[in-house]
């Protein structure tokens, strides 16, 4: 009987709790207390303060499983392989085991466990450059493993080296990171496209190799002088995504056919009367992809809207449903229906039905010589309208458009989201700003001061800190009274008068639930938890940072609120 995804995903974890790991819950899929990324996007993620040396309560070997999303990846998805959104298998060692055992043991785990056929396996290496030498250490516990010269191949730093700002040359100093190995798994059903070069190798994009699982070695911290220095701590981070790793162990070439998806293909097929071949397939993996994205983020209570990651989950719907009119000929938001069983995802259909009408009416009203490549971008931005359905649309009445100038003016506008992503990235907690470690400290003022006022139901369901503001969402059922908003500023002023000390402490969840401590976020907390007290005040499950005493918060007021429905309300402090 062939192993199904969640088969594999438990034989994954046994696997390594069998070599002395712990298993991590996963972390939401949208970040709570992190205004620096809209998404989780790999398991290594939340872990990043403990690869850079903070000790973690479950020790120094973990495992887990971690559902993620990818943003950039969205215009990928429509080949044998590519998704947005995927769980990722993680394993970590923070300074403990390095080359040697992991790459032994997750050799052993897909050859033994997996029972993946070796000569299907070809692994990638770092060839090195005028900084950094040679992983020649890799190569040869590869050898020493079984794995013949012809199936190690040795890439630049573009492909086989980790850090979070990319190559060697691009690391700020104090950056680390370090070479990596990858694994890749062929298919040989799969014929070279010669599109994608005259000869096939490893890292072509023809789908041919496939990539199963990565293991970074975190080796080197960069210095002032731009020379690189081995840490006194080398860490291990692993990833596989389980559907590749599916793929591989299901010999299929196409993602799209393993058990995650192949039951939603079947439906798609069904409810558009169209079969899963040809130029079909392409929109209905869009489909599957998305709309198993949007359920996912749905689950952690996100709605569509025109910002951040609102606006990704109101883009993944809306392109679903060009691609069902892309195989229909029409948006029937009731035939739509049979694909879900998410209201709210029918009713954005609901909602885009009228956006694609006037993106059509548009169409029809603009004089032909206008319709260029910037009208067509214009229709994409303001109406989610995909380049190939304008052209298929425009195509009908005897117009072409420039794609190459499209693309251009698409790259150009991704250029500019980059640029204002990477400014996200550096102004949030991730840099312990005083202003944002003062703000973090501050919600737990405010919550237990709101259960004060308002009652013990008030429960916090997320928040999001800039240096500019705080934002702080609970569970309340109608708008809070001037009154009661200067009850909660006044017990939030004298708390910080009285310059409570904030202390951490590290302890079994079930000790920290039972002695009374604050925890009330979906997510699933492990066996051993951190825990932050201000006084004898507030006590809550949290991972910092905060000031030292609440007498360094400063001034801190309730500047407006709103209703997010549901009964849930939305706090603005500054």
């Amino acid at each position: 009987m062939t192993m199904t995804a969640d088969q594999l995903r438990q034989k994954y974890l046994d696997f390594f709790v069998s070599k002395g790991h712990k298993i991590i819950p996963p972390a939401p899929l949208i970040p709570e207390n992190d205004p620096t990324t809209l998404f989780t996007s790999s398991g290594m993620q939340p872990l990043i303060p403990y690869l850079k040396g903070k000790p973690h309560p479950m020790g120094n070997r973990l495992v887990n499983s971690q559902p993620c999303f990818r943003a950039e990846d969205i215009e990928e998805v429509g080949n044998n392989r590519h998704t947005t959104f995927f769980d990722m298998l993680g394993n970590w060692s923070l300074g403990d085991y390095f080359k040697t055992e992991q790459l032994t043991w997750i050799w052993e785990f897909f050859t033994r466990e997996l029972n993946l056929p070796r000569e299907k396996l070809h692994v990638t290496l770092f060839e090195g450059n005028k900084d950094v030498p040679k992983d020649g250490e890799s190569f040869k516990i590869w050898q020493d493993i079984g794995v013949p010269k012809d199936h190690i191949h040795f890439y630049d730093a573009t492909k086989n080296w980790w850090s979070r700002s990319g190559t060697p040359e691009n690391m700020p100093p104090g950056e680390i990171g370090g070479p990596d190995s990858e694994i890749f798994f062929e298919f040989t059903q799969i014929k070279h496209n010669s599109k994608f070069g005259k000869k096939c190798h490893v890292n072509c994009d023809c789908g041919r190799f496939v990539e199963i699982g990565n293991s970074v070695f975190m080796q080197y911290e960069k210095q002032e002088d731009g020379t690189f220095k081995p840490l006194p701590k080398q860490n291990v981070d692993f990833g596989g995504g389980l559907e590749r790793l599916t793929q591989a162990v299901q010999n299929s070439p196409d993602m799209f056919q393993i058990d995650i998806f192949k039951p939603l293909i079947q439906l798609i097929e069904q409810v558009t009367g169209q079969k899963y071949q040809g130029e079909n397939r392409a929109p209905m993996r869009i489909m599957a992809d998305h709309l198993r994205a949007a359920k996912a983020m749905i689950e952690g209570d996100l709605v569509p809207s025109n910002k951040q990651q609102g606006y990704v989950l109101r883009r993944l719907i809306r392109r679903s449903a060009v691609k069902f009119r892309q195989l229909t000929g029409k948006l029937d938001p009731n035939s739509f229906s049979g694909l879900v069983d998410e209201p709210v995802i029918v009713e954005e259909i609901n909602k885009f039905q009228k956006s694609l009408t006037k993106g059509l009416n548009l169409i029809e009203k603009t004089d032909a010589k206008k319709i260029n490549a910037q009208f067509a971008f214009d229709l994409f931005q303001t109406h989610g309208f995909p380049f190939e359905i304008t052209q298929e649309i425009l195509s009908e009445k005897g117009l072409k458009l420039d794609e190459k100038a499209f693309v251009k003016i698409k790259e150009k506008h991704q250029q500019k989201s980059r640029t204002a992503s990477a400014g996200m990235f550096k102004g949030g907690l991730s840099d312990h700003s005083e202003t944002t470690t003062k703000y973090h400290t501050a919600t737990h003022l405010l919550h237990q001061a709101m259960r004060d006022v308002l009652g013990n139901h008030v429960q916090q369901s997320g928040s999001n800190i800039t240096v500019e503001r705080l934002r702080f969402d609970f569970a309340h059922n109608k708008a809070l009274t001037e009154k009661e908003i200067l009850k909660i500023e006044k017990i939030i002023k004298q708390k910080i008068e009285e310059d409570l000390l904030v202390t951490q402490k590290e302890m079994p969840y079930q000790e920290a639930i039972d002695s009374g401590v604050l925890a009330f976020f979906k997510q699933k907390y492990p066996d051993q938890v951190t825990v932050y007290s201000i006084g004898e005040y507030s006590k809550e499950l949290c991972g910092g940072p905060h000031v030292t005493s609440t007498g360094k918060i400063g001034k801190i007021k309730i500047d407006k609120q709103k209703a997010l429905g549901q009964g849930l309300r939305r706090l603005y402090l500054k």
